[in-house]
């Protein structure tokens, strides 16, 4: 084991409290932070990044989605990776990968520089996330794991609530390009607790393939529906348009195909015969395309047409962040008594609610009466809603596959995001050859109330639900669902995959499942198990 500080218990895992639990928890509190901080921060400074390259609202997609192209393309095989190959060891490549891009937006010439910077990111943040999840879960005994996890949870969503005033102090100072910079003494502090004080893990049960070729079909996808939906709204069905959508539905269904097909897949199709699962997974999926596109769109328009600071417009959203950090655990609680059904019914209305209020915001709309109340609504919405739409997910399979499901579930969410982004504002008219702050006026109240049906429909998604809990017996109902040739399928999958991650600026994500059985820590009798280490 690296590190002399390092204390770890009998069994190999350290306990909460002591130096090395510590300095773990530091690390991968560090490093998960920097990528959620940089994901705030990027969204308040588009409007200075704007200016300062002389590029329209199709520019700032591509700033924001470059990002997201590889991060929902590369997380669930990232899981892997991890495993195979070491958690601590992929969680350094992916914060050194994420300094090294932060560096080449800092220093980009133009928008593509910046742009391809942003899609290096987005490796970088699939590869360090998931790794600093699972160092949590391989690093800690069975019984200081949920104490654990829960502290990087709250700790990083700090860092999510921070994000909103420093980048706009950052603006306000003159330049856009210092909420990059400041990722890289960031990463290398991290780098360094890492390689001197965090013990290796790695599973050394895991075998068979992995599915780079389903990862890189991924990729192609969704950058090329992404390019066509955002140079559509910017240019018109152009050849290149049509190509970039040709290639990238086509590269969807052969990925479908080979998911169908492999042995190992990263999507795992079998998941969604399971009827709770796919209402919950299509519920993420029009929840998180509205609430993404609508923290693009609302920096953007307070800054350009009501006249707000750079501050003024990130701190806006900020009773969204207070209150899912303050109320998501009593709304999960809630739904454990009463079934996950009334409130995935009544949350994404109070999101419609709060969309249909912002749609009516005008030029120098002041922020208490006119911009607050849909903000709040919006937060009472997400708050009712998110935490129990995680634990169905995770309840409508068996307790086995819940790393499965919780990985699938945050792809979702990020794809989501990406093609609402990429997709919403086009539809509601802003953008094209006359678009921009004009463009953007006009529209941006046709903008919420197509969110807002998104958030109608999520609601109708939940409708499909069982009333009432949960059933006790997911086994028996996902079972139900499953022809038996193929019930086994789906369980040797979750043997030869196991994925132990959750959220990344997603769904909240609990202590993560997934057997840790195999996982050695450097140090440890090679091969040996610990018994405590299947998560309960």
């Amino acid at each position: 084991m690296r590190g002399a500080n390092s204390t770890p218990t009998t069994t190999g895992r350290v306990a909460w409290g002591t130096p090395a639990a510590r300095w773990m928890l530091t690390a991968t509190v560090l490093g998960s932070g920097m990528a959620f901080l940089d994901s705030t921060v990027v969204t308040v400074a588009l409007p200075a990044i704007q200016e300062d390259l002389d590029t329209g609202l199709a520019g700032l997609q591509w700033i924001v989605n470059g990002y997201m192209v590889t991060l929902s393309a590369l997380i669930l095989l990232s899981g892997s990776l991890s495993d195979r190959f070491g958690r601590v060891r992929l969680f350094m490549v992916g914060v050194a990968l994420f300094a090294l891009a932060s560096a080449l937006c800092t220093f980009a010439p133009n928008l593509e520089w910046l742009v391809g910077g942003r899609v290096a990111q987005g490796v970088g943040g699939a590869l360090l996330t998931p790794g600093s999840l699972a160092i949590l879960q391989a690093g800690f005994r069975e019984d200081d794991r949920a104490r654990a996890i829960g502290a990087w949870s709250g700790l990083t969503g700090v860092a999510a609530a921070v994000g909103p005033f420093l980048g706009g102090w950052l603006v306000q100072l003159g330049d856009w390009r210092l909420i990059f910079l400041i990722n890289l003494p960031i990463a290398l502090v991290v780098l360094a607790i890492a390689h001197f004080k965090v013990p290796e893990s790695r599973d050394t049960s895991a075998t068979g393939g992995l599915d780079y070729g389903g990862a890189l079909l991924g990729v192609v996808a969704l950058a090329g529906i992404t390019y066509a939906l955002i140079q559509w709204g910017a240019v018109g069905g152009t050849p290149a348009v049509w190509t970039g959508a040709v290639v990238g539905v086509l590269a969807l269904v052969v990925f479908l195909v080979v998911e169908a097909r492999a042995r190992t897949p990263m999507l795992p199709l079998g998941l969604f015969r399971s009827a709770p699962f796919s209402a919950t997974n299509a519920s993420t999926v029009v929840i998180y395309a509205a609430l993404g596109t609508l923290l693009f769109l609302m920096v953007i328009y307070l800054q350009e047409v009501a006249g707000y600071s750079p501050i003024a417009a990130g701190a806006a959203s900020l009773p969204l962040t207070i209150l899912m950090l303050t109320l998501s655990a009593r709304s999960g609680k809630l739904a454990s008594r009463i079934g996950p059904r009334t409130q995935l019914v009544v949350g994404p209305l109070l999101l419609a609610a709060g969309l249909i209020w912002l749609s009516r915001i005008g030029e120098q709309a002041p922020y208490l009466t006119e911009v607050f109340p849909g903000v709040l609504l919006v937060a009472l919405g997400m708050s009712t809603t998110v935490a129990p739409l995680t634990a169905t997910v995770l309840a409508s399979v068996p307790e086995r596959h819940a790393g499965l499901a919780s990985g699938v579930n945050n792809t979702f969410a990020r794809g989501a995001q990406l093609i609402g982004v990429a997709a919403i504002p086009a539809l509601a008219g802003i953008g094209g050859a006359g678009g921009g702050t004009s463009g953007l006026a006009d529209h941006f109240g046709s903008a919420m109330l197509i969110l807002a049906g998104l958030a109608v429909a999520a609601a109708l998604c939940a409708l499909a639900l069982p009333r009432g809990r949960m059933p006790e017996a997911a086994e028996a109902a996902y079972r139900g669902s499953v022809p038996e040739e193929k019930a086994g399928t789906v369980e040797e999958l979750a043997q030869d995959h196991p994925l132990r991650f959750c959220a990344v600026s997603g769904p909240p994500m609990r202590s993560c499942p997934g057997s840790s059985a195999g996982s050695t820590i450097d140090g440890d009798r090679p091969g040996g198990h610990d018994p405590g280490s299947q998560s309960s």
